[in-house]
């Protein structure tokens, strides 16, 4: 994990739990994965980093997967992946929701 990545993932974490101490409500962890090669660079962009496309680098797992997990408050957050530059949907995702730029979001409901 680069430190641009774990600084951007405490902070999220820290800004979640003020948010949620503030409300009664508890995030959970939410584990976001994708299949792509080997030599891929893979990153996570949502709602809930503002949509950085390099904020949440994923990291390669051992079965040909790449992985993050996150911390998150509860709600409705659209997000996709960053393949080597290419946007994509979660392909294991089953609830979509069309953005403004005339494509579709995966959607994951933490509750």
């Amino acid at each position: 994990m680069s430190a641009e990545t774990g600084s951007a993932e405490k902070q999220q974490a820290v800004d979640s739990r003020a948010a949620d101490t503030a409300t009664g409500k508890k995030p959970r962890k939410i584990k976001f994965q994708i299949a792509a090669e080997p030599e891929s660079k893979v990153y996570l962009a949502g709602t809930f980093n503002d949509w950085d496309p390099i904020a949440i680098r994923m990291r390669r797992n051992g079965n040909g997967t790449f992985a993050a997990t996150l911390l998150l408050p509860q709600g409705r957050h659209e997000y996709k992946f960053v393949v080597n530059g290419t946007w994509q949907m979660d392909p294991n995702c089953p609830q979509w929701t069309p953005n403004s730029l005339g494509s579709l979001n995966s959607v994951v409901e933490v509750a």
